[in-house]
């Protein structure tokens, strides 16, 4: 039987990049043997017993960037959240291999979840280029076996996807319009979209752009980390002034999933694919100028490159995401980008002089 009370706090958690390579190894059958549920302890402790939400999420790649952001959401907007990882999950969160569906079941069978938004991915395009199949696997095969088990228990699934499915010639992109992914990437999250939506009529896919937050590692989000390029103006950066991009916070992300997964309790016709994304456009040569203006540093070493880039896997110029979908549902939150940038990333200022000007 399902422990009533089961529930997970804290959102922390190192960086879970991928849940994959690799992961095949070993799996885990639903909760731990013994495991301490620390919110009820707290309230033990205190005296007293606590309420625990009666709707319930799953989030997977919990311990990444924008899963955690999702579950904190979730966690403080009245949700029991569960969250899963997999080599960095313990102690905060269950750790699940996505890769062993005797465990995704168990899980969620154990939990019986209302609403799972699944954010494990590789989403590193050029780890996808070198590492083929272990992409393959998590991003196509296990997102079409998590839309399996959601469906068995009519759980609503929110399958998180990426404005690289596609190729940036014609934007905006409208939820309708064609897909035609440049990269492997690419090509694995729409394998992904069509593999949940097989297995699951009822699931949502949300495509979202590049994202950055609070992150644990500079190198979590492909915005945060160019900080240290900003930071040492005694050595000329080349910055890419060639692709355009909407940066977007995971903080809003998190909370569209949690609008559209409690619009979807209210309304079963809330399902198929929808766009979210940020609405300042900028390549990663103006996203640093804006970084250095944020913090009061220069950017006169900051150098402007504007051909195509040459290495790495293939990207869109411009695959700027029509949101108007969501707009008209009432649905949306965007942090303009210098104040949701500065509040990411003061914790990684070198001269530590500037922490006390920063926000004075």
């Amino acid at each position: 039987a399902r422990p009533a009370a089961r529930t997970s706090a804290g959102s922390g958690g190192a960086a879970e990049e991928a849940e994959a390579p690799g992961a095949a190894r070993g799996g885990h059958g639903g909760p731990r043997e013994g495991a301490q549920d620390p919110l009820r302890a707290r309230a033990l402790r205190a005296g007293g017993d606590i309420e625990i939400p009666s709707r319930r999420v799953l989030i997977t790649g919990a311990t990444g960037l924008l899963g955690r952001a999702v579950f904190k959401e979730f966690n403080e907007n009245n949700w029991n959240a569960v969250g899963c990882g997999y080599r960095r999950a313990q102690p905060k969160f269950e750790q699940v291999n996505l890769l062993n569906s005797v465990a995704v079941h168990d899980i969620i069978h154990d939990f019986q979840p209302h609403v799972i938004v699944h954010c494990a991915a590789e989403r590193r395009p050029d780890v996808v280029e070198s590492q083929p199949d272990a992409a393959s696997q998590l991003n196509v095969a296990a997102s079409g076996n998590l839309a399996k088990e959601a469906a068995g228990i009519g759980a609503f699934l929110i399958y998180i996807s990426t404005d690289y499915v596609f190729d940036g010639t014609s934007p905006p992109y409208k939820e309708t319009d064609v897909p035609n992914p440049l990269n492997l990437y690419g090509k694995t999250k729409l394998e992904g979209e069509k593999a949940v939506l097989e297995n699951n009529e009822g699931a949502a896919v949300l495509r979202i752009p590049v994202l950055y937050g609070e992150v644990e590692r500079l190198e979590e989000s492909a915005v945060t980390v160019m900080f240290d390029k900003v930071q040492f103006s005694n050595k000329s950066a080349n910055m890419d002034h060639w692709q355009q991009r909407f940066p977007t916070n995971v903080k809003d992300v998190a909370v569209v999933c949690r609008q559209l997964a409690e619009k979807r309790m209210l309304d079963p016709s809330i399902k198929g694919t929808f766009h979210w994304s940020g609405n300042e456009q900028m390549t990663k040569y103006e996203m640093a100028c804006a970084i250095a203006d944020a913090f009061n540093l220069p950017s006169s070493h900051l150098r402007p490159i504007t051909d195509c880039p040459v290495v790495g896997a293939l990207r869109p110029r411009n695959a700027q995401l029509d949101c108007s979908k969501l707009e008209m549902l009432g649905i949306g939150q965007r942090t303009p980008f210098r104040a949701g940038i500065k509040e990411s990333l003061w914790p990684f200022l070198v001269d530590k002089r500037w922490r006390q000007t920063v926000f004075h």
